[in-house]
């Protein structure tokens, strides 16, 4: 995680290629199976991307990590208007801030903040993660299952009527 100003070039375009070119292609591989065996006359398929909150908001450091998850957003509103006559939805999933506080995954990123140098972070990442817990509203990182069960209810039929949009999963703080 470094500021805009230091980031390398090759360091964007390899997350890109990842988070974005990875994405579209395994949405257009389940797409095509899925195209295969649609009913046009009603959405019998569903796809969820992962997306995430800093996609929507920007996170300082974090530019092209940014820029790959607001790709996704754009990505789930265009396919969801492509595949719609194939009978496929299209969703994402928005999560941010994901516990648990003892995970390698926040702990790791808290500690990549405070040593950005960036003004936005403390320079101690127990604080870096204080500050961010500040900032959601129910004061609490999020569970995985959380996002789970959110996945799940996009996935199933109750959500029949849903598609190209992005569901946040974030305790209030997009």
């Amino acid at each position: 995680m470094k500021p805009l100003l230091e980031y390398p070039a090759e360091d964007v375009q390899l997350v890109m290629d990842i988070n974005v070119v990875g994405a579209f292609n395994v949405l257009q591989a389940v797409a095509r199976s899925m195209a295969t065996r649609g009913d046009s006359s009603k959405a019998r398929f569903s796809i969820v991307q992962t997306g995430s909150v800093a996609g929507l908001r920007g996170t300082p450091t974090m530019g092209a990590y940014v820029a790959s998850k607001a790709a996704i957003h754009g990505l789930t509103m265009t396919a969801a208007k492509d595949l719609a006559p194939h009978g496929i939805r299209v969703n994402t999933v928005l999560p941010a801030l994901i516990g648990p506080e003892d995970g390698f995954m926040w702990r790791r990123q808290n500690e990549l903040h405070a040593a950005s140098g960036s003004p936005y972070f403390a320079r101690d990442p127990a604080a870096v993660a204080r500050a961010k817990l500040g900032g959601v509203p129910l004061k609490r990182l999020g569970e995985v299952e959380e996002v789970v069960q959110t996945v799940a209810f996009l996935l199933s039929d109750e959500a029949s009527y849903i598609t190209g949009t992005s569901v946040v999963v974030a305790g209030g703080m997009a």
